[in-house]
């Protein structure tokens, strides 16, 4: 058929829905003898895997400690109970819902401070402005997998007197100055939920240097309880099972090659897309490797000539999935209202908001696949004008059938 984006009539460029993630998971057979032992042994949780993986993990990130629990989640809750923080938290307004809620859940306030546009990370100087004497910590986070500006932060941090915590859930796989993200700050708390690069089916990470924090994150994954069946503290139950921790031992040997090909796929992204006029990509500085667990556009409508909706309308009706991260930011949601500032105060996370849009991306995507994506979008670009009035045609409809 001709050109013509699907939107208008044309068959879709991909036959079936192409999802925005599609975990990259280690060979079943690969883990056959270590699942018969687990198995003809009853050991299914707090046994040898669970205990190699933690040693895996430490060693790659070059961390003293690698502390597996549940959920990324639950491991920034427990950190910020087992650094005994009050009163409250400073963290950027683009990021996930989980950032905030640990910190809800741990009786934080939640302060949101402002990103860059061009990283979409925390911006220090905004961090810095929103210090009081109530402040007892720092969140940063490596949004999409693009490192935060640590040095910055740490030196924030150390002329206040705060702890420093990352929520480094799209951190596997990302590169701060040569090195893996893992060893700076209080803690790095991963995720492995089936998104990212690195995958156990469910699970988390704290990675920390700080032997009391180590040892406090272990009590506290088992109820508080050190092993004399009397809590020291109120814990919780965040164990990771033995075969997450396996998966996570054969996952962590493709961790690599996982996040080296997702930069030669964004890559390809940029070589295609950045023909087009109106479409921004997330800066990563010199030095650092993003992970890339999403890839993220920004849309200028008045140079791209549709808004990000309308691509993402347009794409959903070529099958391919997207993702508007994070729409609403974090400040504007029911359950962190009462936290928000002024909505002057965070230009760039507002922005963000209303521009970002999520493309698939995957550790084992095919160059065929990325570029079918990339013409999807070219033809949007194409015949902006058409789809642009389809969208709104679609849209007078359903308001009108309300």
């Amino acid at each position: 058929m001709n050109n013509t984006p699907a939107i208008l009539g044309n068959s879709p460029i991909f036959d079936s829905k192409l999802y925005i993630v599609k975990p990259r998971l280690p060979e079943l057979g690969d883990m056959s003898e270590e699942l018969k032992e687990m198995f003809a042994s009853g050991m299914i949780t707090k046994g040898k895997l669970l205990a190699k993986f933690e040693n895996d993990v430490a060693e790659h990130l070059s961390v003293k400690h690698a502390v597996a629990v549940s959920s990324c989640t639950l491991g920034m809750m427990l950190v910020h109970q087992a650094l005994g923080l009050t009163g409250e938290i400073i963290m950027p307004g683009f990021t996930f819902m989980a950032t905030a809620g640990a910190a809800v859940w741990a009786g934080l306030n939640p302060v949101f401070a402002d990103a860059y546009r061009e990283t979409t990370t925390l911006n220090p100087e905004s961090a810095e402005s929103l210090i009081t004497p109530n402040t007892s910590a720092i969140v940063a986070v490596h949004n999409f997998g693009n490192p935060a500006d640590m040095d910055e932060l740490q030196a924030i941090a150390d002329k206040h007197g705060l702890k420093l915590i990352y929520d480094a859930a799209h951190g596997f796989g990302a590169v701060y100055k040569g090195v893996p993200v893992g060893g700076q700050g209080d803690a790095q708390v991963y995720s492995l939920s089936p998104t990212k690069l690195l995958t156990t089916g469910e699970g988390g990470i704290v990675a920390t240097n700080n032997d009391d924090l180590a040892a406090k994150i272990r009590m506290a994954r088992e109820y508080g309880n050190d092993g004399n069946y009397d809590s020291a503290f109120a814990g919780l139950n965040s164990r990771m099972p033995e075969f997450s921790a396996l998966m996570g031992i054969y996952g962590l040997k493709l961790l690599e090659e996982a996040a080296q090909h997702r930069n030669k796929i964004v890559d390809l992204f940029h070589e295609e897309l950045g023909k087009l006029p109106g479409i921004g990509f997330q800066k990563v500085r010199e030095g650092n490797r993003n992970s890339y667990r999403e890839f993220s556009i920004m849309v200028h409508e008045e140079d791209f000539g549709l808004t990000r909706d309308e691509l993402a309308t347009a794409l959903t009706a070529e099958n391919i999935d997207t993702r508007k991260y994070y729409d609403p930011p974090v400040h504007r949601q029911t359950a962190y209202r009462q936290f928000a500032p002024s909505e002057d105060s965070l230009p760039n996370t507002n922005w963000l908001a209303s521009h970002s849009l999520a493309l698939p991306i995957w550790s084992h995507m095919s160059t065929e696949i990325a570029t079918k994506i990339c013409v999807a979008i070219q033809r949007c670009y194409e015949f902006r004008d058409d789809v642009k009035v389809s969208f709104n045609k679609a849209y007078s409809t359903a308001y009108s059938n309300e």
